[in-house]
């Protein structure tokens, strides 16, 4: 054995063995601050169990597994049959068996069920992305298919189910299964009303066979599939199981698997409907943007999570290491240029998760006004949680210098993970755009949006100021378009100073404030005016383990 060269110290020690969900102080508070009395106590019991389960090692090599080993598509068996099964690492399927186990796709039918799941999703996304995806659209399935009482008494149960079940088999011989979604075609992405694919009726009613394709199909081995296509009424949404009811297969072809930048341990598909694939109809024919939208608000929610989600888990990590690394004569975390990163940081994860978890209460809530807040403040938050969600990642790697830029570290795999879903379900300015139209065909929306801001107004005059400054913007609808993103910026920075007016400490509150509304910021990170108490708003975002 080579003789010893040097003995390793000043290494932090890794960020595992503790509760993610007690760690997270915001995190927690929102979950009481959102829960009627009576439920607390369960919804903290399970929570903490979960966030034990999802700071485990266990947990985090199994994330690290699931990406080393991405999905691997085999379209023929031995014998040269179609098959098209895609096949994951073990590690991925007891994420989800987890996950599912958990109530992750459990929210519809249970008193507080939004809010519990979204702190749920909020945990599990921070041990690995990317089997948050067949989770968020079997949650988010359950709206679409309810327009449908027929359809939804055979498969709410399953998509609702504890139980998760690998493997392609009838639905009615499965425990639990899983959803998919495929809307968007080659020729017009985001467009989806220019699809192509077309549904020819069939004998028995609602019946159609589909032909055509998908571009962007994700997790493809799910048991069903809510897709848009061309009906002789117009554009409809269909449900198209893998597996029909006599055991066969459906004309599913699996054409090839993407190599994505992140999210590398789910498989996004390309699939084609050779003209033999069954489906059916859900809604009325001409209906299917209408039938889908409730999916779409679902999954855009959960897009505000997710990125709320790495953005927590970057900074836990940055805090973590600085509070244990030496240099320069004394602690990282002691540092006032780094202090001031770091409180930096905190505020924009801490802006973010108030910000969804309380999007989730609304969806709990289900009265009038809520609907009409959730229907503009998801894309709000959609288009802004998601876009501060790659600069927030990119600085806390940072703060690990170089053992941040190292794949063992685990920062690579969250700023690979952070620009996606920014572009999922709808990118900047397909959000921004919805926004506008929610402002000019939904008035109840903005006012349900001005209650919402009007109940911090007085509290902070610089939030008083910055809700002026967006009344005057709402005012001048000239050249609207052309402004809505500096508008759905402003209408998100306001919303979280608000939130965070009312229920954050005073010392994170003022400092969002100061710097988000009052302009007393820079152009990056670490740019906080030195007056404000940072001390107080690291140490909040710090995960004792």
């Amino acid at each position: 054995m080579a003789a010893s060269t040097h003995t390793v110290t000043n290494q932090p020690p890794p960020l595992v063995g503790y509760d993610v969900f007690s760690a997270d102080r915001a995190l927690a508070e929102a979950v009481e601050r959102h829960l009627a009395p009576e439920l607390l106590a369960e919804a903290r019991r399970d929570l903490a169990d979960f966030g034990r389960a999802a700071g485990s090692e266990q947990a985090r090599e199994w994330g690290e597994l699931a990406n080393a080993y991405p999905p691997r598509l085999r379209t023929h068996d031995r014998y040269g049959h179609r098959i098209d099964e895609v096949d994951f690492h073990p590690a991925w399927h007891r994420l989800l068996g987890r996950a599912v186990g958990a109530g992750l796709t459990d929210a519809w039918g249970r008193p507080g069920g939004h809010v519990r799941r979204a702190a749920g999703f909020f945990l599990t996304t921070q041990i690995e992305a990317g089997h948050g995806c067949p989770l968020s659209m079997t949650h988010a399935a359950v709206p679409a298919l309810r327009t449908d009482p027929a359809l939804a008494a055979v498969w709410e149960p399953l998509l609702t189910s504890r139980v998760y079940e690998q493997g392609l088999r009838p639905p009615a011989e499965k425990a639990g299964v899983l959803f998919g979604m495929g809307m968007t075609e080659k020729q017009g992405g985001s467009d989806v009303r220019a699809n192509t694919t077309e549904a020819r009726e069939l004998d028995e009613d609602g019946t159609y066979v589909l032909t055509g394709h998908k571009w962007f199909c994700s997790a493809p081995m799910s048991d069903g599939f809510l897709v848009l296509a061309q009906a002789p009424g117009g554009l409809t949404c269909f449900l198209v199981p893998r597996v029909l009811p006599d055991g066969t297969r459906n004309a599913f072809a699996v054409q090839r698997l993407k190599d994505k930048l992140g999210n590398r341990s789910n498989a996004s598909a390309e699939v084609e409907f050779d003209g033999t694939t069954w489906a059916r109809r859900v809604g009325d024919e001409g209906r299917g943007v209408r039938t889908i939208i409730g999916m779409v608000a679902a999954t855009r929610l959960d897009c505000v999570l997710g990125s709320a989600a790495l953005m927590r888990q970057a900074v836990a990590q940055a805090v973590h290491h600085a509070a244990y690394r030496r240099a320069f004569g004394g602690v990282l975390i002691e540092k006032p240029l780094m202090r001031n990163v770091l409180a930096d940081l905190a505020l924009e994860s801490e802006a973010a998760t108030v910000l969804g978890m309380r999007l989730a209460a609304a969806y709990d809530t289900g009265s009038e006004a809520e609907r009409a807040f959730a229907r503009i403040a998801v894309p709000v938050a959609k288009y802004w949680v998601t876009k501060r969600c790659t600069p927030t990642v990119a600085e806390a790697l940072e703060c690990l210098g170089g053992n941040g830029y190292v794949e063992e570290s685990g920062m690579p795999r969250l700023l690979r993970e952070s620009p996606l879903n920014s572009i999922w379900e709808g990118s900047g300015n397909v959000q921004a755009l919805d926004v506008l139209r929610a402002l000019q065909r939904e008035p109840m929306a903005l006012n349900a949006f001005l209650m919402e801001v009007g109940k911090a107004r007085g509290a902070d005059h610089r939030l008083d100021g910055a809700i002026r400054g967006m009344l005057t913007e709402l005012a001048d609808l000239d050249g609207i378009e052309g402004r809505a993103r500096r508008l759905v910026e402003r209408m998100a920075l306001v919303l979280q100073g608000s939130l965070l007016v009312r229920w954050a400490p005073a010392e994170v509150a003022d400092a969002f404030c100061a710097s988000r509304l009052g302009g007393d910021w820079g152009t990056a990170f670490g740019t906080l005016p030195s007056t404000l108490d940072l001390g107080t708003v690291v140490e909040r975002a710090r995960a004792e383990v």
